[in-house]
């Protein structure tokens, strides 16, 4: 048992960025979660407040993003057991900074209406440097206003814009859309318009192809419409928001002398409500083969239908570089009485081939391992 004096020192410790004591008080909701055979779960950090995107340094440090913490977070396991071992407060007082992106030696973290970079970031995680502004030029409306930040291949910064509303037709362009630019801020681009709200996205191994999650529309019923899973072809699609959902469903507002067909529908539906956010292709080696290149979603949870569903990370499985089958992977944060104990919010390989799994109602960080 852990002694008062004991935790104050841990807390303490950890908050300093120094070595601290990790008392696991989450072994009741580790419990309650199912995995497939040989798989198991762990606390990999704790006292997280709101933990939401992830992003990973070479040196094996891990930034998390929140949302109304307002902070930004590094992680580091200093001693290589599985369990960080040190945390990190990298900024605070930010808008909602839930996208976090790390590139040659840079921190950059997306707020609701800016990106801003933390230069040479691992050599002063304990005194972190003013931040540079990357952009200033994003929209400041907090309703769908967290970023999801990632670097493509072509080394350009990719995020999301969303509505600024449940259901409406925003009249600047930069609303609803995926966008891209350099890392110095210039040259931005909007790639594609009609996405509500996507929190996640990732570049398919092999095709490269981009594929994002979208959040659906409320107040349509507890089974509509559906929430998407969507592939980016071509500068300039139109992925249909707000005249149509799910690739098949007219809105009752919005979608009078619109057509399904004149946009980009989904690759893959999902249940209505679930909240897919963060998504990885899973490309590391310690997982059996049937999960190499498979698509794991975090299914952060309905919060407005009658029976909750979601609160789990989806497998979503591809054969022929498509989508055809979803199934869970990890399940149990919603219990058979209801009770919501976690929320999944994204999700992070590990050069071992390990998971993280940030949850930003319990504010932990949680590991997944394979031992056959």
């Amino acid at each position: 048992m852990y002694s008062l004096k004991t935790t104050l020192t841990a807390l303490l410790l950890f908050n300093t960025g120094l070595a601290f004591a990790q008392p696991n008080n989450h072994q009741d909701v580790l419990n309650q979660l199912s995995l497939p055979a040989g798989f198991s779960i762990a606390i990999y950090a704790d006292n997280v407040a709101n933990a939401r995107s992830l992003a990973l340094a070479e040196d094996g440090v891990v930034f998390v993003g929140t949302g109304k913490e307002g902070k930004v977070y590094a992680l580091a396991d200093a001693n290589h057991d599985g369990v960080a071992d040190h945390r990190y407060v990298i900024a605070e007082n930010l808008f909602m900074p839930n996208g976090v992106a790390y590139k040659d030696g840079a921190l950059y973290v997306a707020a609701v209406n800016r990106i801003l970079r933390f230069d040479a970031i691992t050599q002063h995680l304990d005194n972190p440097p003013a931040p540079v502004v990357v952009t200033d030029k994003l929209p400041d409306d907090k309703h769908h206003g967290w970023k999801y930040l990632r670097f493509g291949s072509d080394n350009k910064l990719y995020t999301a814009v969303g509505a600024p509303c449940n259901i409406c037709d925003p009249e600047k362009d930069i609303y609803t859309s995926l966008i891209r630019l350099n890392p110095n801020g210039s040259e931005l681009e909007i790639l594609a318009r009609g996405i509500r709200n996507t929190v996640g996205f990732d570049w398919q191994p092999d095709t490269n192809a981009l594929f994002f999650n979208d959040n659906g529309r409320d107040y349509l019923g507890d089974d509509e419409p559906a929430d998407e899973l969507n592939q980016w072809t071509t500068k300039g699609e139109h992925f249909g928001y707000p005249y149509c959902h799910g690739g098949d469903t007219l809105d009752p507002e919005f979608g009078a002398g619109k057509k399904c067909a004149d946009y980009t529908a989904p690759v893959w539906k999902y249940k209505a409500h679930i909240a897919p956010l963060g998504m990885r292709f899973y490309t590391g080696s310690s997982f059996p083969v049937e999960y190499k290149n498979q698509l794991f979603v975090a299914q952060h949870g309905s919060w407005n239908r009658t029976e909750p569903q979601g609160y789990r990370v989806a497998l979503v499985k591809f054969k022929d570089h498509k989508p055809v089958a979803e199934q869970a992977f990890i399940s149990g944060w919603l219990t058979n009485k209801g009770e919501v104990l976690g929320r999944p919010v994204d999700i992070l390989t590990l050069p071992d081939g390990s998971l993280l799994i940030s949850d930003d109602k319990l504010g932990v960080i949680y590991k997944v391992t394979y031992q056959p």
